[in-house]
């Protein structure tokens, strides 16, 4: 076939050092060439009807941390740790680099850049000339932004705010430095360990039209693959509708390019195309390619297939990739003429490949679960990773809270750029960003890069001090002047450790709530011995109560304390504001109401702990053995106890030689270890007093737990620790809370979906597919973001367990509910971390982690309010921060406000303020969200309606302008695709929006599970008051 031949000797290809150099490509490449400055769908290459057109996608999968720091993998350098693994062309920066003017040179190739915590820091470098390129490469849909987040995030260990926060830090990039031709259509999920139906809800409200992904159960793959279902329609049932639907493909080969085309650094295979060379490769190279769209295209249900041309930081030789890709393509389309084939290859992008799915007018098949757990292959369950690094885990999900007070206060205290708010917010949302990673909070990553996630968040955390520092100096202020003072932090009052509350005899603790009503908690402050006074907001005294410090506490080797004790006491919030307290020591003679502590005699009666509407009882052995809600009347027969599994050893080779690790969960056996020989456990000692009763528990020198019940809470808090988890055995061991109830629960529980949806599960069952287990234990375990629930008909009963951080849980048998709270494993999973999860602690010995897990009981109709509020309360805790002071209450009270809401109402008690912070200009950014189900409840789960005119008291709100779920196209310009699924045919219950009769834009309704996002504009004036 005679070919036209172009050639480009483009003079900006000496802008980036390739002077000289000329591309030829031919003129089936040039007649896709689209007009310019066209973007979006109307950018993509043309298609062949009547033939099967192979997308040909250009991409690389950046990972923003993983076996090197976010930092070492952008600019290439390594440590000797790593040099042996990965390969020195692990170099983001060259990446874009070399792709920039490949594209360029030709304008039929494309490329799709997904992670904007990489792009950001290479545009920052770039002058502007390379900008220009940029911004023309993007105008004209030849460089694509797929996804658009600030990383790739994980979803089983991720809580929906962050993931929210997250999509929004990229997307605004996006939106300021490039326009609406960088608004991501399709999300690209194609390395995280399996896919939550809540992810799926969020990516619809942000906008997308479908979503791509890599990863699904072998079995569940297997089955797909025969039935034509890899491309389906994901929906929530029973909460908002289509608008929560979306469509959604498993990628045929992961996210790598098929077999024998692969033209990186580590598997070069180039086309040699001269037939005068002895190894000339174009028939075999074309014949392959063929064979592989034959065999793929009779799994998928239109004459469009996707193969993905890169994988893990490919493209550093851009050249490479595009000088054979171009080959590839020319000679499988010279087939066409030579051999009358059907086969038409094209540059292309997802979001193009996607509009052709659409086109082709298919009803498409639904699914309303998820995609967890998943297995790459028998005894392969990928579940261990729920539980992974648990305390990079709790510190993800404090740091969350901690991001969200510090944006909040940035608002209502309106800080401007004279106070450098904005970069410091920054600085955190960025941390956040980076740990939210599919191999960062996942616990996935290598010791040095958990480290180095831990330390970008502590700096982030350390900038946001100083905003949260100067909002309290202008909201302590009556007198319109900045404080004279500065705020004092505790990070470490897990473990019963802050300087100021024990060094000093007077001290000032100020609490911040950030939730839309008021709250009441219970707060603990370590302390030395001595007597204490506290006085509330309204200078009324407050009641207290003192514990010891526990030995277990005390022998935590990174504390660095003299509190012996800890000062309890009940604070009451006002909404989204902040409350004072005056702690006073008055004098050092120790409190003669300190709490009466006593050995459990376990030879005696059952022991109660009773406040007016829990009752705990335990039994002779010291085991938690009955629970009761006095206000419904429901008990529940249990018995509560700490175990272990050790983890498989193996080599990997085989499915049945797989080991335990990072990523996989699989013990040696079905039944875990548990720690007493007898049936009683050790050390069980009694505290009890007016406002707190304790029972503290010790299993083993390494395992002990705390079971609180506080004056009017309707949950028992258990607080545990763990480790340093023994291995002179040469064992590693995987330590789980396990709750055995006398509930009848039809082998069904339900977990939650990122701390929204609520999923309902069933031992050894998966909803769409037929399961054939090999790992009874890992194969039902599911992430647990916030909690974990049975429900029992024939008692009306719903018992739940609630944690402060994810974790992996399931039910292995009728009535139990179990979860993993630490892991320490001496083998690694062969999944490419390249060492054991065996996490040492600060003095070698072994890590120790404490956390807490909450337990309800109630009717199943009560349940959901009590626990959706508590779970509310958990991620948006509010947050402590301490002034010494020499001066007293009413001189405190005299010149400083004691209390403050920057709310004039409360907000209804299913709504929350989800996202406050400011925005562009003068502008807020809003988000109010329902956060129950339908027919959770039957008051709460009612649509609600409110309004933004007057709510806030710094200011009032002008005009609300909506926008999608990311804050980055108005929803009124929003036009998402359309699917026909055979569903739609069949009956949908979807709440009925009550809407208020008002055409103000400020005045909302909301529908269950429903989130809304706005850009606010604000009416200053002088009424308002700070």
């Amino acid at each position: 076939m005679e070919t036209l031949m172009f050639v480009l000797v483009g003079l900006i290809a000496s802008q980036f050092g390739v002077m000289g150099k000329t591309l030829v490509f031919s003129s089936d490449q040039r007649e896709s060439v689209p007009d310019d400055d066209t973007c979006g769908y109307e950018s993509c290459n043309p298609v062949k009807e009547g033939m099967i057109n192979v997308h040909v996608v250009p991409h690389t999968h950046d990972d923003v941390g993983w076996i090197m720091t976010v930092d070492q993998y952008y600019y290439q350098q390594l440590n000797t740790l790593n040099r042996s693994f990965i390969s020195t062309n692990a170099g983001v920066q060259y990446i874009l680099d070399t792709v920039i003017p490949q594209i360029q040179m030709d304008p039929s190739r494309r490329f799709i850049y997904v992670e904007i915590a990489f792009f950001k820091r290479w545009w920052d470098e770039q002058d502007d000339t390379i900008r220009h390129i940029v911004k023309g490469l993007v105008n004209q849909g030849r460089l694509e932004f797929i996804l658009g987040a600030w990383s790739m995030n994980d979803e089983a260990s991720t809580h929906y705010n962050a993931i929210i926060d997250q999509h929004t830090l990229g997307f605004r990039f996006l939106r300021e430095t490039f326009g609406e031709c960088a608004r991501p259509r399709v999300a690209w999920q194609i390395d995280p360990f399996g896919h939550s139906r809540e992810q799926a809800s969020l990516f619809a409200q942000m906008g997308y039209d479908g979503l791509f992904f890599g990863r699904l159960d072998y079995q569940d793959k297997d089955y797909r693959v025969n039935a034509s279902t890899m491309e389906i329609v994901v929906f929530s049932p029973h909460n908002i509708g289509i608008s929560s639907s979306l469509f959604t493909g498993a990628l045929y080969d992961g996210y790598g390019p098929p077999p024998g085309i692969c033209f990186a650094y580590d598997c070069s295979d180039p086309v040699m195309d001269d037939e005068s060379l002895h190894d000339y490769n174009v028939p075999q190279k074309v014949n392959q390619f063929l064979k592989d769209v034959a065999d793929q295209a009779k799994h998928y249900a239109t004459d469009h297939l996707i193969m993905t041309m890169g994988s893990d930081f490919q493209y550093t030789d851009a050249l490479t990739w595009y000088k054979n890709l171009d080959k590839i393509i020319k000679y499988v389309n010279q087939q066409q003429t030579l051999n009358n084939t059907k086969v038409n290859l094209l540059y292309s992008t997802p979001s193009c490949y996607l509009k052709q799915l659409n086109l082709a007018n298919k009803t498409w098949t639904t699914k309303s679960d998820d995609f967890f757990p998943y297995a790459h292959r028998a005894h392969s369950f990928w579940t261990g990773y729920f539980t992974s690094r648990a305390a990079l885990k709790g510190y993800v999900r404090r740091t969350n809270n901690f991001l969200q007070v510090c944006k909040q206060m940035d608002a209502l205290a309106q800080l401007d750029d004279s106070q450098h708010s904005s970069v410091s917010v920054e600085v955190l949302k960025e941390a956040m960003g980076v740990a939210q990673h599919h191999d960062g909070v996942s616990g996935t990553e290598k010791q040095v890069v958990a480290y180095d996630y831990a330390e970008r968040l502590a700096n982030g955390v350390n900038e946001c001090r100083k905003t949260i520092n100067d909002a309290y100096k202008k909201l302590l202020s009556k007198s319109g002047t900045d404080v004279p003072f500065d705020q004092h932090y505790c990070g470490l009052l897990n473990i019963s450790m802050c300087d100021v509350t024990e060094n000093n005899k007077q001290f000032v603790m100020l609490a911040y709530n950030p939730l839309g009503r008021h709250v009441t908690r219970w707060v603990r402050l370590p302390v030395v011995a001595g007597t204490y006074n506290v006085t509330d907001s309204d200078g009324m005294s407050v009641a207290t109560q003192l514990l010891p410090v526990s030995a277990r506490t005390m022998s935590i080797p990174e504390r660095k304390s003299k509190a012996t004790l800890e000062l309890v006491f009940s604070v009451t919030i006002p909404a989204l504001g902040f409350a004072s307290y005056f702690v006073q020591m008055t004098s050092d003679v120790p409190d003669q109401n300190l709490s009466d502590f006593r050995e459990l005699d376990i030879t005696g009666a059952d022991t109660v702990l009773k406040n007016k509407h829990i009752s705990l009882t335990f039994d002779d052995a010291g085991h938690l053995s009955s629970m009761e809600n006095l206000d419904s009347q429901v008990s529940v027969e249990l018995k509560q106890e700490f175990a272990y599994y050790t983890g498989f050893i193996g080599n990997n080779s085989k499915p049945e030689f797989q080991a335990s690790g990072a990523y996989i969960f699989r013990p040696n056996e079905m039944e875990p270890h548990t720690f007493n020989s007898g049936t009683s456990v050790k050390h069980t000692r009694i505290a009890q007093g007016p406002l707190v009763q304790e029972v503290e528990q010790r299993f083993s020198p390494w395992v002990s737990q705390v079971i609180r019940l506080y004056e009017d809470a309707e949950y028992a808090e258990l607080e545990w620790t763990v480790g340093p988890i023994p291995i002179d055995d040469k064992v590693g061991k995987e330590v789980v809370n396990r709750i055995q109830t006398d509930m009848m629960t039809d082998r069904t529980f339900y977990t939650d979906a990122n701390g929204r949806q609520i999923l309902k599960r069933i031992i050894d069952y998966r909803p769409t597919w037929k399961l054939n287990q090999t790992e009874p234990v890992a194969g039902n375990y599911y992430p647990v973001n916030s909690k974990i629930f049975m429900q029992c008909g024939n008692k009306n009963t719903q018992f739940a367990v609630l944690t402060d951080r994810s974790e992996g849980g399931g039910s292995l048998r009728e009535g139990e509910i179990e979860i993993m709270v630490h892991r320490r494993l001496l083998h690694d999973d062969a999944l490419g971390v390249g060492e054991p999860l065996n996490e040492t602690g600060s003095d070698g010995k072994g890590l120790i982690i404490r956390g807490k897990q909450y337990l309800m009981l109630n009717t199943q109709s009560k349940a959901s309010r009590f626990e959706r509020d508590m779970a509310l309360q958990l991620y948006m805790s509010p947050e402590l921060t301490f002034v010494p002071v020499s001066m007293s209450y009413s001189q405190w009270s005299d010149n400083y406000r004691t209390k403050w809401s920057g709310l004039t109402r409360e907000l209804p008690p299913n709504v929350h303020l989800m996202s406050l912070e400011q925005w562009e200009g003068k502008s807020y950014l809003a988000r109010f969200e329902h956060f129950y189900q339908s027919s959770e409840d039957s008051e709460l789960s009612q649509p609600v309606n409110i309004s933004m005119t007057g709510l806030f008291v710094p200011f009032d709100v002008d005009s609300a302008e909506e926008l999608m779920l990311g804050a980055n196209q108005k929803k009124a310009d929003s036009r998402r695709l359309v699917w026909q699924t055979a569903r739609q045919n069949s009956k949908q219950q979807i709440p009925t929006r009550h809407s208020i009769s008002s055409s103000d834009s400020r005045d909302i309704t909301l529908t269950p599970m429903e989130i809304r996002t706005y850009q606010l504009t604000l009416a200053m004036g002088e009424d308002n008051d700070v």
